[in-house]
């Protein structure tokens, strides 16, 4: 009996490390610090879904010294997130990628005035961006709008605008907005510019991989976005325990912030993630959004040709 025991505890063993040599390291870059932005991945790999398709998913985050295209560019990563329109300049300047998985199908992008009022009443006053990013929509609307703005660039924190260092803010709705929220600042409807709701909804966040990549992975990185969207499917029917696991990352990261505002920010993500046509979470890029993006970015100088909705998915 004791040597059966024995002969099947290291059958077990020879059959987990089996399980692991099979297992495909995937490199994710992130394009932010551990939050519940990306609470479905988090679960696919704590859930055993990346595992179960045959993948060792790592997670790595951008800095300001090492953006996610960099990372991708120098081979630091397989993959990186990206909004649409970043993706779209990247492939304009001559570098392919391929969307390999999409969660954002809506604008969260808004500009706060700090002083009540219609943002577009706000010529030339000082507008605080993003410093880690392009601020596509911004400069479109700049000068789409003749805006003038005096650009000030921040790096992720509201205390710029709370202290009256600038006229108006461009945030987005499931971070620096709900921060306000919880500072208890008074946010009336009239003093918000709403992008999704003023004819520029475009999609945001999806993972990508170089083309070439593509080409010589494609099994794997389907099973990659299968297992992803059944981590996303499970945070949006189990929110509190998804919030568990996302406060593991947090903690791990060092990241000050608090599970309120996590909650809040998943509900946000999760919202975002539905088609504004079906209400429901596709995970697919909307060829119409590609196409209005990428002429808004030709148009007002940003890239010199039309990147197609085949070219971004790799066909």
């Amino acid at each position: 009996m004791r040597n059966h025991k024995i002969g099947f505890y290291l059958f077990s063993i020879l059959m987990f490390c089996s399980c692991m040599l099979k297992a495909e390291k995937f490199v994710l870059t992130m394009n932010w610090t551990p939050q519940a932005e990306f609470a479905g991945y988090y679960v696919a790999k704590e859930k055993g879904f990346y595992k179960e398709a045959g993948l060792d998913v790592e997670m790595h985050y951008h800095s300001l010294s090492a953006s996610v295209h960099y990372r991708m560019d120098t081979d630091e990563c397989d993959a990186g997130l990206f909004s649409l329109m970043a993706a779209i300049d990247i492939i304009a300047s001559g570098k392919p990628l391929v969307n390999i998985f999409q969660t954002s199908m809506n604008s969260s992008y808004i500009i706060v005035s700090r002083w009540g009022k219609n943002p577009l009443t706000q010529k030339r006053d000082r507008l605080a961006v993003y410093m880690s990013e392009p601020n596509y929509l911004s400069f479109i609307l700049d000068r789409k709008q003749k805006m003038d703005y005096e650009w000030v660039f921040y790096t992720g924190n509201i205390n710029v605008f709370l202290s009256g260092g600038v006229d108006a803010m461009t945030m987005v709705s499931y971070s620096e907005y709900l921060q306000l929220k919880q500072a208890g600042f008074d946010m009336p409807e009239e003093s918000l510019f709403r992008f999704k709701d003023n004819g520029y909804n475009i999609q945001e966040n999806g993972v990508y991989v170089k083309r070439d990549y593509y080409i010589s992975h494609r099994d794997q990185v389907k099973r990659f976005a299968e297992a992803s969207k059944r981590g996303w499917e499970w945070a949006a029917t189990h929110q509190e325990e998804a919030l568990d696991i996302v406060m593991k990352y947090v903690r791990d990261g060092h990241v000050q912030t608090n599970r309120v505002i996590q909650r809040m920010m998943l509900e946000e993500i999760l919202r975002l993630q539905k088609d504004p046509n079906s209400g429901k979470r596709e995970y697919r890029v909307r060829p119409d959004m590609v196409k209005k993006a990428s002429t808004l970015m030709r148009d007002f100088g940003m890239i010199d040709r039309d990147v197609t909705y085949n070219e971004l998915m790799g066909k």
